[in-house]
């Protein structure tokens, strides 16, 4: 029973629904192994037409990791309400996480990206999560989005860094955790990239919530 409102407490943490904005098509999902677990997305209101996304993966698994998960969301959501860049914002969440988590050792992979609908523009912080993805429908090419960065709760004081690039028209991001790529199926057979990619191209044509959809099914 614990465990069942647990899980009912933190799927409320979960964006109840996509967001509608103009020119975008955004779709989230989270599928946990467990009751609970330490994978988390979220959808931030930024303002000046600018939207923030955000996957990150608690180390572990479980109640403590889905504790964990929690702390991180909330103080994500205050840090926002003093806007800054996104590389000083993720500096400061991980002082407050490095104190959190340092006698236990656990750690939090995170990317966060801002969209600037005016402007066309894309910006990212990377720690220590895999790179998001970039799909270019016309050219059929693949982008990662990488750059430095540890993961939450390794070093307290380090400086994230921020990327930055132009958003085109026609183009996927997808921002996953490595509980799709690092599944197996009962042959011992791994998820991987290639797979990854495969079903993002062959279902570039429909919305992002099908996408969601077919990635999950896949795994």
């Amino acid at each position: 029973q614990a465990l069942n409102l647990a899980k009912e407490v933190q799927q409320s943490l979960l964006p109840k629904e996509n967001p509608r904005i103009p020119h975008l098509d955004i779709a989230g999902k989270s599928v946990y192994c467990d009751e609970t677990g330490g994978d988390y997305y979220d959808l931030l209101d930024l303002g000046k037409e600018k939207i923030g996304i955000v996957v990150g993966d608690v180390s572990g698994h479980g109640i403590q990791s889905a504790l964990l998960m929690t702390t991180v969301r909330g103080s994500l959501r205050q840090r926002i309400l003093r806007p800054e860049s996104l590389a000083m914002m993720i500096s400061d969440l991980n002082r407050q996480f490095h104190t959190d988590v340092e006698s236990s050792g656990h750690f939090m992979t995170l990317f966060i990206c801002e969209i600037d609908t005016r402007n066309r523009i894309l910006r990212w912080v990377r720690a220590g999560h895999d790179p998001a993805t970039v799909y270019d429908i016309a050219s059929d090419t693949f982008l990662e989005l990488g750059g430095k960065g540890l993961p939450l709760g390794v070093v307290k004081d380090i400086q994230y860094e921020e990327n930055a690039g132009r958003i085109e028209t026609n183009q996927i991001l997808v921002i996953g955790t490595d509980g799709i790529w690092e599944s197996f199926d009962p042959d011992g057979k791994r998820f991987g990239k290639d797979k990854f990619k495969d079903i993002i191209r062959s279902n570039a044509y429909l919305p992002a919530k099908s996408i969601a959809e077919s990635m999950i099914k896949s795994v």
